[in-house]
């Protein structure tokens, strides 16, 4: 019969987990003990009857009796063996023995007989009864052993010779075993040499050394052929439990690091699934069977690495050490850097891998680590996936964790964690094209459609060229944009939802700035039905008087986006935030607002060149008066920005050179104090703070400002060059700007010209100099011919 016993495949083995090793060799160990109690109780035994066959005496009997002696001696051997060793016996029963003891009755009852204890003695007793009925000592004393010695002979025979010796209990013969079992195993134990520090160095260079070979051979195994190597990479995940204290800790790092650039290079380029019941019954070829043993192998020692990388980055966050590790809880925090840094690596290298959800669920709880270096780490990972994330699926994952995680926390986290919202990559061009748009351009005719229009080889040629169009749209394997578009819908959803919750139930945490600007961003994109509540909801904060500047200047933004994009269509009038804006521009200063200057010239951008059919001259002629006389008070980058932006706004609205004029006239006089823009009478005032710009140190400034008084002009000799007047402002700002403590642009440096005359003061003192250097000369020469040409050497250097 043939043996139908197959060979346990790759994936059997593999599911033979740490703790069945741990059980077998518990299994052995027991095993081992049980032998050796085993081997100590014959011994024992053994001890116990050599020592009764030596303490027992011959007791003097009547010869004639010896049949019956034998008989109870017997009787009294088999008695001692039923008996249980005192040693044996609890403290109670032992007393309860003694007292006994002390009774005759207890003692001279034949216990064999049935016969009362008080019967009458009876005169033809044998000797043997006699002898049985005496009283018997109880042995309460450790027995002594007999040490036999030379015997005496004298006139009456042999004299046999004795000497007691004291025994010891069982307890102590238990560990003189176990003292003669570990001297035994001492003195076959060499003894370690005694090591100097520097031979303990080189030791520890030594087996670094050794380590790092052997990892960069099985990764270079491993990397060469994957397919056939498959198993030197289960060989090299097990150096990740390294038990050399010298070297475990740099070793652990180097195997880390190692398997995760593996597994970005061996990784295929799609998901792996687990195979079905009928696909693992269905016989396939040699070259299939072994790319399926290489992909589950290849899921399953990453399934291992990624849960070696969790537990050592739990044991680090719960501060606890196994009793069988030998790193210590200092090293700790170096293993949970690297595995922190290897799953990063993993997050963004392989989106599209298996268990890239649960990298995800690791990640973002870390990015609110109190360990900067840990959640700074975290948050590049994130960042990148959202920049590289063209389909979506990935940014999708991590934004559902990260408001899982805000409200799970009860908004107690920090504001990066909210501010990683803005490096989304949705734009508003694929959520804003309809459902027309969108669909294939492409539709194929219908079978009536081509009998009724088309002849049959026409039918014939038109079915050929569908079928080879829809094969090359599989081919060219890219998502759909109707795809793409429900899963940055649903992402902004989710974004939406947790800046709702944030307003609406944590408006004084410090995740307020975060949400203001993520608003100020994707206000475009919200539902129109929320308008209104949204705008009242911005307009109260601003009216609270709690939130700083900033937090104004995002919630006046915000406002003004959701206005400019699908709120054209509401009738809202805006005022309260152009009166908020234009009262607090003088809060800006060349101090630490100034950096504030950006969101400022961005809210200008939308308020006025979005808006300039919804804005009245008035209001357009009171801010640019303040924006001129701020720009005095600011940095050059900010005069820069804020120069280019009453550029725009002199090109933009008709008019605005009634303030370049001094001559004109109107009614009502300028209130430079008031804080509304409309009823100011900005048209009666002038532009003068120009000229004062015209002299400004910043070259750029000076170039502005002449331009604006000429009426800023796109042609001719008052135009500005094409790099400053192509740019936006918000460009300029960040162009001009003076972080590095350094003027932009650089000064260029000026040599100073020699005089032609000198000073009187100058020329005498020239003069006696010489006088003083050719008196030297003279001396020298004359003195010490020989040292002239060191002195001139000294000179010439």
């Amino acid at each position: 019969r043939k043996n139908t016993k197959r060979v346990p495949s790759f994936r059997k083995l593999l599911r033979t987990s740490k703790i069945k090793l741990d059980n077998k060799l518990k299994n052995k160990q027991y095993k081992q003990q049980s032998a050796a109690k085993k081997y100590r109780k014959e011994q024992k035994k053994l001890r116990e009857a050599v020592r009764d066959a030596i303490s027992r005496k011959p007791f003097p009997l009547e010869e004639c009796k010896k049949k019956q002696v034998g008989k109870s001696e017997k009787r009294e051997e088999e008695e001692e063996e039923d008996a249980l060793p005192l040693d044996m016996m609890d403290e109670d029963d032992l007393k309860l023995m003694e007292d006994l003891a002390q009774k005759a009755s207890f003692l001279t009852r034949d216990l064999s007989s049935n016969e009362p204890v008080h019967v009458k003695k009876r005169k033809h007793e044998s000797v043997i009864d006699k002898y049985e009925k005496v009283p018997r000592r109880m042995q309460t004393e450790p027995e002594k052993e007999l040490i036999h010695l030379l015997p005496i002979k004298d006139k009456g025979g042999i004299i046999p010779q004795t000497m007691e010796k004291p025994v010891l209990n069982v307890a102590q013969d238990e560990e003189e075993d176990t003292e003669e079992m570990e001297e035994a195993e001492d003195f076959n134990e060499e003894p370690l040499p005694v090591l100097t520090p520097e031979e303990m160095a080189a030791q520890r260079r030594q087996k670094l050394q050794e380590r790092k070979m052997h990892i960069a051979a099985l990764a270079s195994a491993i990397l060469s052929e994957p397919d056939n190597n498959i198993k030197k990479l289960k060989e090299l995940r097990a150096m990740l439990m390294e038990q050399d204290p010298n070297v475990a800790v740099i070793v652990r790092k180097l195997v880390m690091v190692s398997l995760m650039e593996i597994f970005k290079d061996i990784a295929p380029s799609y998901k792996i699934r687990p195979l079905t019941e009928a696909e693992k019954a269905t016989k396939v070829k040699k070259e299939t069977q072994k790319l399926r043993e290489f992909e589950e192998g290849l899921v399953s020692q990453y399934k291992f690495y990624l849960e070696n990388l969790e537990q050592t980055i739990k044991d680090w966050k719960q501060r606890k050490i196994k009793k069988s590790n030998i790193i210590s809880l200092k090293a700790y925090k170096g293993l949970a850097e690297i595995a922190v840094k290897c799953l990063c690596e993993l997050l963004v290298a392989l989106p599209h891998f298996n268990f890239h959800n649960n990298i995800i669920v690791l990640i973002v709880p870390l990015m609110n680590d109190a360990s900067k270096m840990i959640s700074e780490l975290c948050f590049e990972a994130v960042k990148k996936l959202f920049k590289q994330d063209k389909l979506g699926y990935a940014s999708l994952g991590v934004v559902k964790v990260i408001s899982g995680l805000v409200k799970g926390r009860n908004y107690d986290v920090r504001p990066e964690v909210l501010k990683v919202f803005l490096h989304l990559r949705i734009k508003e061009v694929e959520l804003q094209k309809d459902s027309e748009d969108i669909a294939p351009k492409k539709k194929f005719m219908t079978y009536k459609e081509k009998r009724k229009n088309l002849s049959r080889m026409q039918r014939k040629w038109r079915k050929a060229e569908e079928k080879l169009e829809r094969e090359l749209l599989e081919a060219e394997a890219s998502e759909s944009k109707e795809k793409k578009l429900k899963l940055h819908t649903e992402t902004l959803n989710i974004v939406f939802v947790t800046y709702f919750r944030i307003l609406k139930k944590a408006q004084k945490s410090p995740l307020l700035p975060a949400v203001l600007e993520g608003l100020a961003k994707f206000a475009h994109l919200i539902n129109v039905e929320f308008f209104d509540d949204l705008l009242i909801v911005l307009h109260s904060l601003i009216a609270s008087g709690g939130l700083t500047y900033r937090e104004s200047l995002h919630c006046i933004l915000s406002a003004f986006h959701i206005l400019s994009g699908q709120g054209d269509v509401l009738n809202i009038d805006p005022m309260k935030f152009y009166t908020h804006l234009y009262k607090t521009l003088f809060s800006l200063h060349a101090g630490g607002t100034n950096d504030d200057i950006a969101i400022v010239l961005q809210c200008l951008d939308v308020m006025f060149a979005k808006r300039r059919k919804q804005v009245s001259q008035q209001r357009a002629l009171a801010f640019l008066k303040r924006l001129s006389t701020l720009a005095l008070h600011v940095l050059p980058n900010s005069s820069v920005g804020i120069l280019a932006t009453n550029r725009v706004f002199m090109q933009t609205f008709p008019k605005m050179d009634l303030l370049l004029d001094n001559e004109s006239q109107g009614s009502g006089v300028y209130l430079p104090e008031l804080d509304e823009p409309e009823h100011c009478n900005a048209q009666n005032t002038a532009l003068w703070e120009l000229h004062l710009l015209q002299r400004h140190y910043h070259p750029t400034v000076q170039k502005f400002a002449a331009h604006l008084i000429v009426g800023a002009p796109t042609e001719g000799s008052g135009a500005l060059s094409l790099d400053l007047s192509q740019r936006p402002a918000t460009e300029l700002f960040e162009a001009y700007s003076m972080r590095g403590m350094t003027f932009n642009p650089p000064v260029a440096s000026v040599t100073p010209r020699r005089k032609d005359t000198f000073s009187q003061m100058d020329s005498f003192i020239d003069e006696e100099l010489n006088k003083q250097l050719q008196q030297h000369i003279s001396e020298t020469v004359v003195h010490k011919p020989l040292d002239f040409a060191k002195h001139l050497k000294n000179a010439s250097l």
